[in-house]
Order: C-alpha cells, then structure tokens, then sequence
C-alpha cells in the first residue's frame, strides 16, 4: 500500500454530526420508498465511514450489495450528497469485508497506519451503532427452517427477510380479503395442532401493494411462534439458493433440508424462472404435500395465467385451495391508514393525522396499500422535519404524487394477446398465425379490438403487431366486434371482462 493511499485511509472519519446526518438520510429514504421497502432492504445498510469525498456504507450479504447497487444506489446517493456537504460519492460493500480490516504492507510503521484505519472505522461504527440503538429496537430472528451446521451452507438456506410489523395483528380484514384471511389463519391453527392440512397448496393472488406478502409473513411469524419449522422465501432467493446449492455441491443437503420443513411460503412465483428450479420446485411441492406438510404460494396473478411455469407445478397449484385479494374498498383504506398511523405514532408521540385527512387520503389513494403507507411516510415527513401540524391543505400537498396513481394503466398489445389467448385456450402463436379456422379467429379480433380500443397504437401499428396484417383487417375485425357486442349479450360480458382484467 502506498503512502498517499495509507493517508487517504488514516483520513476515514464519522462524527455524532454525521450520525445525525445520516440519519435524515434514512428518514427521507423511508418516506420516499415506503415502510414494507424499507424494512426489507434499507434497515441493514449501514454507515462504515467517510474518506474524502466517499461516503462508505455496508450491508451484510452479497445478495443485499447486489440489489442495492441494481435498485437503490442512485436514490441513496442523491440523498447522502444533499445532506453530506463534502460527499460526492457511496459506495456499498458487504459488511465482512469493511468489518475486518487487515494490515497490509511488509513495513510496520504501514501496519500501525493500517491499525489506526481499522480503529478509526471500527468507532465510526460503535458511535453509529449506539446512535442507532436510541431510535431503533432490534428485530427479532426470522423463523426458519432447521439450519445446518456448517456455515457455508446454513448461509445459503436463510429465508427471505421478515418485517416484524407484518403480523396478523397488523392485518386489516375487509370484503376484499376476508376469504384469504380465513384460509390463512386455518393453516396457522392447523399448524399449531399438528393436523393434516386442509387446504394444501393454499395459493393466494393478488395485484401489487393489496396485502399479499403482509398476510404470508403473517403466516410465518404465527407458526414460527409455535416452534414449528417454517422457511418464507421469495421465488428469486429459491432460485439463488438453489443455484448456489448446485455451485457448493450441496444440493442434496439443501434438497433434504427444505423437505424437512413444515410450512414452506413460497412469495412471488411469478418471478420463478429457469427449467432446472422449476424441476426442483416441483419434487419439493410434491414432496412436501405428499408427506403433509403445508405449503403456500402467491403471485400476482391466478394460476392459469402463469404462463413461464410448467404444466406440473400448475396442476399442483390449481389442485389446492386458490384464493384472491381484491381491490380495497375506501373503509378497508381508511382502517389501514389509522393502523400505519397509529405504528408511526410509537416512534413519534406527536403524530397526529386529524380525522379529515385520513378521510381525504382514503378517498384519494385508490390504488394499493404501499401508497397508503407512503402517504402516511410523507405526512410523517412533513410534520417531523417541518415541525408544522398535518392539515387538508398540507396533506394534499403531501399526497399530490401519490394521486397520479389513479391515471389509467397503460394497456399493451403483447399483454392483450396472452390474456385473450388464454381465456380462449387457443396459444398466442394461433393468433398471430394465419389460421382462419372459428375458434381462432374470433379470438384474434377481440384481441384486435381490446388493442384499438385499450392502447394508443395507431391501426396500421396494431395490423403489424398481429403477424404483419393490414390496418384493414383490424378495421374489419372491429366492426366485426362491435357488432356482436351490440347483439350478443354472453360476448359482450366476455369483453368486459377482460377489460377488467387488463385494467387491474
């Protein structure tokens, strides 16, 4: 090591100002991606010091390093430069290789230098820990499966991070969700007692932000509380794992020990990709129902629609119980905002949303419950860092980004193309073909037709999107269309339908 970079070294520094700054840092981080975001992958990250221009942050995975640097570092780099006068630059490292610095170098007066760089972060990091232990309880373990001893492995099988708000206790029950409550809190209960299950695989669907994951880690933390064996993993930590497994040449322990288990929640099946996971996937769905232990999946769509996974995991799916969450209703909103409340209330005493916002939010904010929450983050923002009471006035102001959610989804042609072919079992391919046989072509015109009337796209564009046709065919199969709808009352409910569908 040289000595101008020794001395850039020796120069890494955090003060009980850089505490408070960083801190702010996580507060508008908090506010500006929403409670369930932050706690999942923002809560670990960690301040190691500042060398010069750089700001050095740590989190404690690979994994985490990678989805930060893929998701989060131009955010959290934008906020750290606006409240670090002198930084200009992040960097995140995994925590392991910033914790334990070593001297390197032959001579010692570069082994003492070194020494000082390892005190000088190592108190960096004490002096945040202790800041950090005034404002934050620490999080209680994950309930998981048994792990295995040796370490390389046991890293491999951590489940998915657990929010320890998401409980059951948390959850707001409303006409939208009451069915998927009652079937999640009987596989609790039966959990509990030991019986065969019921309703296995339970699948759950559900579009973004309607309470999905809140209600499977609900699940989690109910039988984990039980002592009972329990692993919650999202579909892109199965893959990782088991790909990992495979590098490690420890895919039969890693095979054995999710066998074991006696709930496996599996969150975002959607996302599960790749010929040799979706095999493995399958043997553990069918070994795990087969021998009686519970299993659960969710997505965001129902099983007929997942159209990546194969045919065997579906049958698997389609065979249990399937149970959806819907949109919420303005009161099932309305209970929702109190109870985000009341949680930011335990932080900050002096909280208070008056009655006629929580009114105002729940009528604006339409859309999911992340923007619920990010609603509540963004008056919490307001009232803490202005020092100024939330009122209808700063709460639209607050909202107003928010509110956009309401504009209409942008609908797309390929999207209509699936969801038409699948409703009439026909394949995608069969309607951008040439075939003209009757249980193709009317397909394909009210695919035509959702695309004219659903998206922006100019005819001749549309024409090009269903294998190279000419505009006038779409013109055609419009009218076509237009004129069953006005006589035929089954195809008209048919197309609303999948308007519907596409909108949601």
């Amino acid at each position: 090591m040289s000595h101008n970079q020794n001395q850039r070294k020796s120069e890494m520094t955090f003060t009980s100002e850089d505490v408070t700054r960083w801190e702010r840092c996580r507060e508008l981080l908090r506010a500006e991606v929403g409670e369930e975001c932050f706690n999942s992958w923002f809560t670990t990250l960690e301040p190691a010091g500042i060398e010069g221009d750089v700001l050095h942050l740590t989190v404690p995975t690979k994994f985490l390093r990678s989805w930060m640097h893929a998701h989060y570092i131009d955010r959290v780099r934008k906020r750290v430069v606006a409240e670090f006068p002198n930084v200009q630059r992040v960097t995140i490292e995994v925590r392991s290789m910033t914790g334990k610095g070593k001297p390197r170098g032959g001579a010692n007066d570069e082994g003492r230098k070194a020494s000082t760089v390892v005190d000088s972060v190592t108190t960096s990091k004490t002096l945040y820990a202790k800041e950090k232990s005034q404002r934050y309880a620490p999080a209680p373990a994950r309930p998981q499966a048994g792990r295995p001893a040796n370490g390389t492995e046991s890293d491999l099988f951590l489940g998915s991070p657990l929010d320890r708000r998401l409980t059951f206790a948390t959850f707001q029950v409303g006409p939208s969700n009451n069915l998927a409550h009652a079937a999640a809190m009987r596989v609790t209960e039966q959990g509990a007692q030991d019986a065969p299950p019921t309703f296995n695989p339970l699948y759950a669907h559900a579009a973004v932000g309607l309470g999905k994951t809140h209600l499977l880690q609900a699940m989690a933390h109910a039988v984990g509380a039980h002592r009972r064996r329990v692993l919650y993993l999202t579909a892109e930590r199965f893959m990782n794992a088991f790909v990992s497994a495979l590098r490690e040449q420890t895919a039969q322990s890693f095979k054995d020990n999710l066998r074991s288990i006696d709930l496996l929640i599996i969150d975002d099946a959607q996302f599960l990709q790749g010929k040799n996971s979706q095999a493995e996937f399958c043997h553990m769905l069918n070994a795990l129902i087969d021998a009686g232990r519970q299993v659960v999946v969710a997505a965001d769509r129902p099983p007929a629609q997942l159209e990546s996974l194969d045919e065997r995991i579906l049958s698997r799916l389609k065979g249990g119980l399937c149970v959806d969450i819907g949109p919420l209703d303005e009161n099932l909103r309305a209970q929702i905002l109190e109870c985000r409340i009341a949680a930011a209330r335990e932080r900050h005493p002096n909280f208070c949303v008056p009655p006629e916002v929580v009114a105002l939010v729940a009528r604006t904010i339409t859309s999911n419950g992340r923007d619920l929450e990010g609603a509540v983050n963004r008056l919490l923002a307001h009232s803490t860092l202005n020092g100024a009471p939330v009122c209808l006035s700063s709460a639209e102001h607050a909202i107003r980004d928010l509110a956009h959610t309401q504009e209409p989804k942008r609908v797309k042609i390929d999207e209509i193309q699936k969801l038409v072919a699948n409703h009439y079992n026909v394949t995608r391919a069969d309607i951008l073909s040439a075939r003209r046989t009757a249980n193709v072509v009317l397909p394909r015109q009210i695919a035509m037709y959702l695309s004219k009337i659903l998206t922006p796209r100019s005819l001749p564009e549309i024409g090009r999107r269903f294998g190279g046709r000419d505009h006038t065919t779409v013109i055609h199969a419009v009218k076509k269309i237009e004129l069953l709808v006005a006589k035929d009352r089954n195809v008209a409910e048919e197309i609303e339908l999948l308007k519907r569908m596409l909108n949601e």
